[in-house]
């Protein structure tokens, strides 16, 4: 006898693909270059963001907060964003979007510089930064398949993925380097200057090869029409709400990441770099397995879920820093494993008319979610230490991924099957399809 749990929607799959098939595509390396270089920066920055403002502040609360802010307005408006993104040309707004950003790193370099910043001006340029991010995030997910075509979409994912957590190696290390050496206010220079890679590299994007999506016109209910279709698509419906779940708690690990730094392995900013350098290798390994990947079910999204709240459990318990990094590698890949494969079923299950907006959906729900969580994380880490804020943070996801794989099973999403082999004793396994 062999029992199986198994989803009762296909697999959703591309055509054979390579790790690194999507650079085949000019148009694609050139976007990726400039993410790369934007990338690399924007950590520098975010590393240099939380230092500063739990120095300025002295406490993890004030690094929760900031995170809030500036993931508050996906949250507010982040459908909107994903309006603009299917009704307007993706590549300007693009451009308009990262000179944007350049602008705010700038202000806040300019307020480093000459010592007159205050955590109440951080507040500001991270809410503002977050407004812009509500439209860059949605409009830059759909220029992805401009860019590749369906056929290589879910390569490009897991590349731009590992592009991300390139960066997010490369930033941490730089940003600690620059604090350390230069000051923390070349850090936000960095991170301003890096944004001219970008906006170079989409200006070279030839039109005649990019693969063009129905541009939608004004019209009525078109923000409803995301929450509808989302409503009545399974493969789009939860792995929303799984990424939600996740995004609530264990996507804000950087606030916990501090608090350990500065008062469990008492290594300072070098030692937080280290850390969320450990925690990107690790991510940019899941992300690289992402992009080789053919399918995508919402069973094995609930299994990564699983395995990746195992490890913050397990890491709430370690006080050794070896054994910590260690752990973060894995939390890394499992967290990339599983946002990579939601995001890749969302976007191959979303027609091309409403892509942005449904895109949108994902990021406020992934993003949003972050404005609860890193408040909440931020206060436990500091009022009952950060390895609480690491049990809350396995222990919470891991009962709502049973709750919510017990919902897809009664309503039929996910279908339990029982199979009598002849001439066999009776066994229990798991039949993959």
């Amino acid at each position: 006898m062999i029992t199986a749990l198994e989803a009762s929607s296909p697999p959703i799959s591309t055509t054979h693909p390579t790790t690194f098939g999507s650079l085949r595509i000019r148009n694609y390396r050139l976007f990726a270059f400039g993410q790369a270089l934007s990338n690399t920066g924007s950590w520098v920055q975010r590393i240099a963001q939380d230092w500063l403002v739990l120095t300025l502040a002295g406490g993890a609360t004030a690094v929760g907060i900031t995170t809030a802010l500036q993931a508050l307005p996906t949250l507010l408006f982040g459908l909107v964003g994903g309006l603009i993104a299917d009704r307007c040309p993706k590549r300007l707004v693009l451009l308009t979007t990262q000179t944007a950003m350049a602008v705010l790193a700038t202000v806040l370099a300019g307020l480093l510089l000459t010592r007159t910043v205050q955590v109440w001006q951080v507040y500001v340029v991270a809410f503002a930064l977050g407004s812009v991010i509500a439209i860059d995030n949605p409009t830059r997910q759909a220029f992805v398949n401009e860019l590749v075509g369906p056929d290589q979409l879910r390569n490009a994912i897991g590349l731009n993925s590992s592009i991300f957590q390139l960066g997010a190696l490369l930033g941490p290390a730089l940003s600690a380097v620059l604090i350390n050496t230069l000051g923390i206010g070349w850090a936000f220079t960095i991170n301003a200057l890096s944004y001219l890679g970008p906006i170079l590299m989409l200006l070279r994007v030839r039109d005649r090869e990019l693969h063009r999506t129905v541009v939608v016109a004004a019209g009525r209910g078109q923000l409803r029409d995301a929450l509808r279709y989302a409503r009545v698509r399974p493969d789009v419906l939860w792995p929303i709400v799984l990424v939600g779940v996740f995004g609530l708690f264990t996507l804000n690990l950087p606030v916990t990441l501090a608090a350990y730094a500065k008062n469990v392995f008492h290594t300072g900013a070098g030692g937080y770099g280290i850390l969320n350098c450990a925690l990107a290798v690790g991510s940019l390994t899941g992300a690289l397995v992402a992009a080789r990947r053919e399918h995508t079910r919402l069973r094995d999204i609930a299994a990564i879920g699983a395995g990746l709240a195992g490890a913050y459990l397990l890491a709430s318990l370690v006080t050794d820093e070896a054994a910590y990094l260690v752990l973060l590698l894995l939390v890394g890949a499992l967290t990339l494993l599983l946002t990579t494969a939601a995001n890749a079923m969302v976007q191959l299950a979303s027609d091309d008319d409403i892509r942005g907006r449904v895109m949108a959906l994902y990021l406020m729900v992934f993003t949003g979610s972050g404005a609860v969580g890193g408040p909440l994380l931020g206060y436990l880490d500091e009022h009952a230490g950060p390895q609480a804020g690491m049990l809350v943070a396995g222990a919470v996801p891991a009962l709502a991924t049973a709750c919510v794989t017990g919902w897809l099973a009664h309503s039929g999403q996910l279908r339990l099957t029982i199979r009598l082999a002849r001439h066999q004793r009776p066994a229990l396994g798991v039949i993959h399809r």
